[in-house]
């Protein structure tokens, strides 16, 4: 990714910025557990993708009656997906640091360590009927950690100049982020949150506006970018798909606002899909392509939700079409990064 965005800068001041933020060389060998060295944090967006997907079809089991392991078996298969990252980074912070800590100061990689706390703030739903307790203690520590982090990013952003090049996709994901605190709030029996939830909503929203701006101008005005990035776009397409099911489970009403925030997601999803879809044939595979994964099932959960409050032959069929587009981009990521795993190809996905 890094020499990625090297490649767009064209100015000496550009060049240096990145090589201050260069993390050091990923050794180069066979694959094994120490394929760990090259394991990147924004693999967690395999375990947002997963737990949004169990979500899908809980909610699909609520409206259609589909039967209720579906949605719970992937659940499970989320936890363990969060378990095996979680580990894998772990073990990689222990012998490879100076990689973590050069990936934590990168201005682009290190926003994508908001999705392991997005991670914490969306399995509490699918876990919540299995242990209340420890859904609620992962949703305490994922609203602290998003929190902090959110307000750690934002204030770097205002002491440092930042680069034109470097507003991509990925900075979405630590202050917009917070859209996901409120979601699991229904299913966790706290007490009253309600200025908990609008906090985040109100964040969320907020900054989704300016930093869609300025991503939008970079993709505009500036050097298009890398193949291997594309697939990034699709998160564009998170901020409006996860607020409308944020301001669903604040308000506990479908009014106007939810169904225009549901209704820019859809636009959003039309003009990348093509795109996308034309560049699943020229790009390889990388882990970059689990991007698309959350904002695909947040539109199906989004839809979901409006079709269950607002039934309609229209809303029907667009969540269900939504769901099924999920479920078959998902089970193929899934499926093809088991395969590169089990081939030792984790190094060459992380590049």
């Amino acid at each position: 990714m890094l020499q990625v965005v090297a490649e767009e800068q064209g100015t000496p001041a550009s060049e240096a910025t990145l090589t201050a933020h260069r993390p050091p060389e990923r050794p180069k060998g066979p694959g094994g557990w120490r394929q760990v060295e090259a394991l990147p944090v924004g693999l967690f967006a395999a375990v947002m993708g997963l737990t949004g997907l169990s979500i899908a079809w809980t909610l699909a089991h609520v409206r259609y009656g589909v039967p209720l392991w579906l949605g719970r078996a992937i659940g499970l298969i989320a936890c363990a997906a969060f378990v095996t990252v979680a580990t894998g980074y772990a073990v990689k912070a222990v012998i490879a640091g100076p990689a973590v800590r050069a990936e934590f100061s990168h201005p682009i990689a290190g926003n994508l360590f908001g999705t392991p706390l997005i991670s914490l703030l969306l399995l509490p739903i699918p876990l919540a009927p299995l242990s209340l307790t420890l859904a609620r203690v992962l949703w305490i520590a994922g609203a602290l950690g998003m929190t902090v982090f959110a307000w750690w990013v934002v204030t770097r952003w205002l002491s440092d100049r930042q680069q034109a090049a470097h507003a991509t996709p990925a900075w979405i994901v630590p202050v917009v982020g917070l859209l996901d605190v409120p979601l699991a709030v229904p299913v966790l029996s706290l007490p009253p949150m309600q200025g908990v939830m609008v906090f985040a909503l109100a964040v969320g929203l907020f900054f989704a506006v300016p930093l869609t701006t300025m991503i939008l101008s970079r993709l505009l005005f500036e050097t298009p970018l890398p193949a291997a990035l594309q697939p990034s776009l699709l998160i564009l397409v998170a901020p409006t798909a996860v607020g409308c099911s944020a301001y669903l489970a604040t308000t506990g009403t479908v009014d106007l606002f939810a169904v225009a925030l549901l209704s820019i997601a859809l636009f959003l999803l039309a003009v990348l899909l093509p795109k996308l879809a034309r560049l699943g044939w020229s790009c390889p595979f990388r882990v970059s392509w689990w991007g698309v994964s959350f904002p695909l099932a947040a539109a199906a959960v989004a839809a979901l939700r409006i079709a269950t409050a607002q039934p309609g032959l229209g809303i029907d069929s667009l969540a269900l079409a939504l769901l099924t587009l999920a479920t078959a981009v998902i089970a193929w990521l899934l499926a093809r990064t088991l395969l590169s795993v089990i081939r030792g190809e984790l190094r060459t996905l992380a590049q």
